[in-house]
């Protein structure tokens, strides 16, 4: 079984990209009425969107499901004030929450949360909630930098934090740290900031006391962690330094690190840096990159391609890595797995 930690709908149909054109338009305009309103997408337009897109490339693939969110660059936190974000998040996740509906054995939800700059993060936990106990979501997407590239607000470690993870712990799920669009324009959003934000979140969580508060705590962060596994020498020794305990003992217990890695190389060196225990496996499909590598003739973002070419990894290595991590890491999966409904999986 393999389960793909960590998919985008970025194919939505086009009623949504044609809502949040409007709502931005609308904020020039203090005389517009600021409705959340209806997109109008009905059943077959979401199933047109999927099936030559995702589902054709799970089949292809073989991957069995895929946790599930809106699309990240479109989450846009820095646009409008919290009710631009609250209304379009709304829309994003209710209209993952249909294509969950209407595959439910192929994906699984993981929710968007309607931060803004400036905004306390403790706003987002009614959406979380919405999400989890009534669409039966099984994590949350986090941007530890909803300005868009110029990181103005407190670092993932500070208290203002702390409402929102006290809620993720006792809904029992974990957040994929993952930034948005960049409107910096030193930082290209897939090739720079996404990496940044990555590399960045990482070094706050090395760098804090924030698992002592919340043992059980858990965070994922994408795109083989950034620059985190190719610096883990750099990042052992700053803990060493700054007297913090040994990354096994201390970060590893709650953090994760996905596969969207596009390239062989840059596999091996995740898979031989990184224990089995800490990596989910994943393609973020279709993400940042969509093209055919010309090296290979094979898709960069066949990523499972790259993780079986690996001989030195062990089956038991394997086993964790495609499936058996992500059902640890997300626990309502193992609940959805052993039938419960929506209602018994929120409890």
């Amino acid at each position: 079984m393999v389960i793909d930690c960590h998919g985008h709908y970025t194919t939505s149909p086009p009623q949504l990209a044609a809502f949040r054109a409007r709502q931005v338009r609308d904020l020039a305009d203090p005389h517009a009425l600021r409705s959340k309103g209806a997109l109008g997408i009905g059943d077959d337009e979401i199933r047109e969107s999927l099936e030559a897109h995702q589902l054709r490339l799970q089949r292809e693939r073989g991957t069995a499901l895929t946790l599930f969110s809106p699309r990240a660059a479109g989450m846009g936190h820095h646009l409008g004030d919290a009710t631009t974000s609250r209304h379009w998040s709304e829309h994003c996740n209710e209209l993952v929450h249909r294509v969950c509906t209407l595959y439910p054995d192929n994906f699984a939800g993981v929710c968007q949360l309607p931060q803004s700059p400036g905004e306390s993060p403790a706003s987002c936990i009614a959406e979380l909630e919405r999400c989890v106990s009534q669409f039966g979501f099984v994590g949350c997407n986090l941007n530890p930098d909803p300005s868009g590239g110029y990181w103005s607000g407190p670092p993932l470690t500070d208290r203002a934090w702390y409402p929102l993870y006290e809620r993720m712990v006792e809904l029992d799920v974990p957040a994929m740290l993952h930034t948005s669009q960049s409107c910096n324009p030193h930082f290209h959003t897939a090739g720079a900031h996404y990496l940044n934000g990555d590399t960045t979140a990482f070094m706050q969580l090395l760098d804090s006391d924030l698992f002592a508060d919340f043992p059980t705590l858990r965070f994922v962060i994408p795109h083989g962690g950034g620059a985190v596994p190719y610096h883990w020498g750099r990042y052992r020794g700053i803990a060493q330094d700054l007297g913090r305990p040994p990354l096994a003992d201390g970060v590893l217990r709650n953090v994760y690190f996905d596969t969207c890695v596009y390239h062989r190389p840059g596999m091996a060196l995740l898979l031989e840096v990184i224990p089995a225990d800490n990596v989910l496996f994943a393609a973020e499909v279709f993400g940042a990159v969509q093209g055919v590598d010309p090296t290979s003739g094979h898709p960069f973002d066949d990523t499972k391609r790259y993780i079986d070419d690996i001989g030195w990894l062990g089956e038991d290595a394997r086993r964790k890595i495609f499936h058996a991590n992500a059902i640890r890491v997300y626990p309502r999966l193992a609940r959805r797995a052993a039938g419960c409904d929506d209602s018994e999986a929120a409890a």
